[in-house]
C-alpha cells in the first residue's frame, strides 16, 4: 500500500468467513438442515457464552454422522452466498499489498471450497473436520496460545493475531460474531456487522460498519488517506 509517511504501519487484514464472506453463517446452515434439535442448545450456550465456542461446535458436529459429508458440501455449494464486493476486496488487498487472512471459526471442508474461486489468500485458518468416524469430529489445530484469557476458543482469533503481527502491524479485524469479539479488543480497526457491531456498541470498541465488501474498501481507503 502507498504510504502518506515513512513510519504508518502496514495494515494487515484478519477477515472472518462466516457470516462474514458468506452472507449465512455455514455452521447455523448445516445444524438447521441437518442436526436434531439439540443442536439449539449448545448454539444458545456459545451465544450467551456460557460455554466455549469449541465445546459447543465441537459438540453440534458431534451431533451428525459422518455418512452426511458428501450431502452437506453439496448443500453448502448450492445455498451458499458469498457477499457482495468480495472478490474486489480481494483484488484491492493484492493491489495494495496488504496482507489477507481468512481466520474463521469454520471448518476446512467448507471453507477452503468457498474461497478457492478468488484465488490464493496471504493465509487461511480454520478448524478441521475428521469423518472417519461414526459421527463427526472437529480437530482445533490454531488453539490458544499461553497469552489467551479462554483457552477454549476453537480457532482462536487473537492467538492466530499475535503470531502473525509484529510490532509495526496495524490489525485490521473484519466480522460479524460472538467468535470476533476478543479479537475486535486487540485490534486497531475493527469493521462490524450484526452481533459483533452490537457488542462493540456495549463495550465501547470503536468500530465501522459494513454490508458488503465495497464498504471495507472504502473504509481502508479512507483510513490510509486520514493518515
Amino acid at each position: 500500500m502507498e504510504r502518506g509517511e515513512e513510519n504508518l504501519k502496514q495494515p494487515m487484514i484478519f477477515c472472518d468467513f462466516d457470516g462474514t464472506v458468506t452472507k449465512k453463517d455455514n455452521i447455523i446452515s448445516i445444524m438447521k438442515q441437518f442436526a436434531p434439535p439439540e443442536w439449539e442448545a449448545w448454539k444458545d450456550g456459545v451465544l450467551a457464552q456460557s460455554i466455549s465456542i469449541r465445546e459447543g461446535v465441537g459438540e453440534m458436529f458431534r451431533l451428525l454422522p459422518s455418512s452426511l459429508q458428501k450431502e452437506i458440501v453439496h448443500f453448502l455449494l448450492e445455498t451458499s452466498e458469498i457477499r457482495e464486493g468480495f472478490g474486489d476486496f480481494v483484488q484491492y488487498t493484492k493491489e495494495k499489498g496488504i496482507p489477507l487472512y481468512i481466520v474463521s471459526g469454520g471448518m476446512d471442508f467448507f471453507v477452503k471450497p468457498m474461497l478457492q474461486p478468488f484465488g490464493s489468500m496471504t493465509g487461511i485458518f480454520c478448524n478441521e473436520a475428521d469423518f472417519n468416524g461414526e459421527n463427526i469430529h472437529i480437530h482445533w489445530p490454531h488453539s490458544c496460545d499461553e497469552t489467551c484469557l479462554n483457552q477454549n476458543c476453537g480457532c482462536c482469533k487473537p492467538s492466530v493475531i499475535r503470531k502473525m503481527s509484529t510490532k509495526d502491524t496495524h490489525s485490521i479485524v473484519i466480522g460479524d460474531s460472538v467468535t470476533d469479539l476478543e479479537a475486535a479488543k486487540m485490534a486497531d480497526t475493527v469493521i462490524a456487522r450484526d452481533y459483533l457491531l452490537e457488542k462493540c456498541g456495549e463495550l465501547s470498541i470503536p468500530s465501522q460498519s459494513f454490508e458488503t465488501f465495497y464498504d471495507c474498501i472504502n473504509i481502508l481507503e479512507n483510513l490510509y488517506v486520514s493518515q
